[in-house]
């Protein structure tokens, strides 16, 4: 009963940001249209949309999320597409894009430590890792994506001929930036990979517990016994 009613909470939570988020974006595409914005007009649509997909396609999703990881994933494009991109917050705010980074760094190493936790807990697979190992297997698949995000950031510039590479002082290239963004992301992955790794070591239970096991039991057709 309890875990129901956090369950029930979360997605009460889940469903209000996601509104709200929605009635602002809905409320700025309006002026974007209206002033004639269309490229960021579209990013905004897409945003929208992309916020949207789980829920209105909930059904016919092969699997189940958690509804926390719901909220952190819609909450983290909306503060990078959106107040980033659209409403200039990256050149407003000189520490913006930093935050962003790290904050990314965090949540991209706790899906790397829910991907091989569940594949741990999955008596399907033959898979049996030492703490030790997921908190490396975080750091590397955060630090990872991390790379190819900064990949697509290069190519959008050099395609489209976008900013998402923000020259800095002294180095028009964008290549300070992107090191930056490099290193904060590594601060984040690190710091969430040292985390799951002490609360593994020490058989405590944890969020990435937590939130696996729920994942686990929402989808029983990927776990059988």
């Amino acid at each position: 009963m309890g875990q129901r009613g956090s369950d029930d909470r979360a997605r009460i939570v889940h469903f209000a940001v996601l509104a709200f988020l929605q009635l602002i974006m809905a409320v700025e595409l309006v002026f974007l249209i209206i002033n004639s914005q269309w490229l960021h007009g579209f990013l905004v649509i897409a945003v929208m949309a992309t916020m949207l997909a789980p829920v209105v396609l909930k059904r016919r999703l092969l699997v189940q999320i958690p509804s926390e990881i719901h909220i952190l994933a819609i909450l983290f494009a909306f503060a990078t597409l959106f107040l980033g991109e659209v409403r200039d917050y990256y050149e407003r705010f000189w520490w913006w894009d930093l935050v962003l980074h790290a904050t990314a760094g965090l949540l991209l190493g706790l899906l790397g430590f829910m991907i091989v936790y569940i594949l741990n807990e999955d008596r399907q697979v033959d898979l049996h890792m030492r703490p030790s190992f997921l908190a490396l297997f975080a750091f590397s698949f955060s630090q990872g994506l991390g790379a190819l995000w900064e990949i697509f950031e290069f190519a959008m510039d050099q395609l489209f001929g976008m900013t998402m590479q923000k020259p800095m002082l002294g180095d028009p290239s964008g290549l300070t930036d992107t090191m930056w963004d490099l290193i904060v992301n590594a601060m984040g992955a690190t710091i969430i990979s040292l985390a799951g790794w002490r609360y593994i070591s020490r058989a405590r239970a944890s969020y990435v517990d937590s939130w696996a096991r729920r994942f686990i039991e929402r989808n029983p057709s990927l776990f059988g016994d």
